[in-house]
């Protein structure tokens, strides 16, 4: 996730996304044609992906090409059942050690981290989701093991490089390297081995589509930039004053992300991977991140929390909260903080969040009980609205700003009200329904 800073770095970002569009829509129209042959697509996408590497991080894309080159070599050389374990440790170790290397940086040294080492950090980050998700697939056979009976086949070097080309062009295919939906190995595959599913028509009206959703939100977004930058900060804001910078400051951020979500997946549709393809009876259908009405409708945090990046969630409840046994929801925050950085405002922020959609459970189990009337319902479901957006800008403001002092002026804004006003009544609540129990 992105700091003050940061918000100013989705520029360059996106100009290489937008650069990487003309690429993308050669490599879907040579599908429809049936131009050239499988392993030309594996290529043509991997190669995609160094020249973006390197063109958006520069000597950094080392540290993106290095555990994807060791992940394939795992991936051929462990058994199904060690291979996930392994790769996981290797890239979370990999990534984390990249993470210091920033707090290093901006906390010892005091200096500001290079733009383009930012950008290497998100692609590492989307690089861990995808060698998880491959790794799982492995481990739950959902993909063919590519390990035990290849190191025993006295293949040659080419026959095995050759087998490792799909892995390498997953790993580092260019519409998702710098951002975007997660895109299952599975999906991937079927997608370059099959007919391109756009078709010129109606992928036009699509992209146009997606393209006017964020040139409005770029035009908001400038709005919204010149009413926070004119305005109090949470430095020189008093009482209720603050309530508002950190409702607009929120807003701002979203917005954001809301744009850079929607590029990400029209660079991936326009390439062809947002369609139907590679869908197997029992996976779940292409998600793209942003939904826009229900993240700014919704009354409900934990629907929210579902919604917000949906892809990543997504990835977070198969990773983590479904294998944890013991507190899943805590372990699945504790360890989105870490795959952020756990910077103190990131630690704050996803402990907060956990213990909000702790709370949000028994609210509206309890409310669904004890609130009859039509308008009633009506009024706790505008009060429990404008109580979860204020409570989400507080969570993002937390993980946004990061350091201490930031921090310490959020937590000692009037702002620190509505997440308290949940954890009171999370503590009465859950007495009270371990009496019911």
């Amino acid at each position: 996730m992105m700091d003050w800073l940061q918000l100013f770095f989705l520029h360059p970002v996106s100009l290489y996304q937008g650069a990487a569009f003309p690429f993308a829509l050669l490599f879907n129209y040579l599908c429809i044609m049936d131009s050239f042959s499988t392993h030309a697509r594996y290529l043509f996408l991997l190669a995609g992906g160094g020249a973006l590497a390197v063109a958006a991080m520069g000597s950094f894309a080392v540290l993106v090409f290095i555990p994807a080159l060791c992940t394939v070599v795992l991936i051929h050389s462990l058994g199904p059942q060690d291979v996930h374990r392994l790769t996981f440790l290797f890239q979370m170790s990999w990534q984390t050690l990249c993470h210091l290397g920033l707090h290093y940086t901006e906390y010892y040294l005091q200096e500001a981290p290079s733009t383009r080492f930012y950008v290497t950090l998100s692609s590492l980050m989307l690089l861990t989701q995808r060698v998880t998700s491959l790794s799982l697939d492995i481990r739950e056979g959902k993909v063919a093991a590519a390990a035990a009976g290849d190191v025993r086949n006295k293949s040659s070097l080419s026959e095995r490089l050759w087998k490792a080309l799909p892995y390498f062009s997953y790993l580092l295919f260019f519409p998702v390297l710098l951002g975007g939906p997660l895109c299952s190995f599975q999906r991937f595959q079927a997608r370059v081995q099959g007919p391109s599913s756009l078709y010129p028509r109606h992928s036009f009206w699509a992209l146009t589509r997606r393209g006017l959703q964020i040139l409005g939100l770029e035009c908001l977004k400038v709005v919204v930039r010149r009413e926070v930058s004119a305005g109090a900060g949470l430095t020189d804001c008093r009482q209720l004053q603050c309530v508002y910078v950190m409702w607009s400051t929120a807003g701002l951020f979203k917005l954001t992300y809301y744009s850079h979500w929607l590029l990400d997946d029209s660079l991936l549709y326009a390439a062809g991977f947002g369609s139907e393809f590679g869908q197997s009876p029992g996976e779940e259908g292409y998600i793209p991140d942003a939904d826009i009405r229900t993240l700014e409708t919704t009354h409900r945090i934990a629907l929210f929390t579902r919604k917000w990046n949906q892809s990543t969630a997504r990835w977070l409840r198969r990773l983590i909260f479904q294998q944890g046994r013991t507190w899943p929801l805590l372990q699945t925050f504790v360890f989105s903080a870490w795959w952020h950085g756990l910077h103190p405002g990131q630690v704050f922020g996803f402990l907060c969040w956990a213990v909000m959609v702790e709370a949000d459970y028994l609210i509206h189990t309890f409310a669904n009980v004890f609130i009859r009337s039509w308008p009633m319902r009506v009024l706790y479901r505008i009060l429990t609205w404008a109580h979860t957006q204020l409570i989400i800008a507080y969570i993002m403001l937390a993980v946004e700003v990061r350091s201490f002092s930031s921090l310490w002026l959020l937590w000692n804004s009037y702002n620190s009200v509505f997440p308290t006003v949940y954890c009171i009544l999370l503590f009465f609540l859950a007495k009270r329904k371990h009496k019911f129990n």
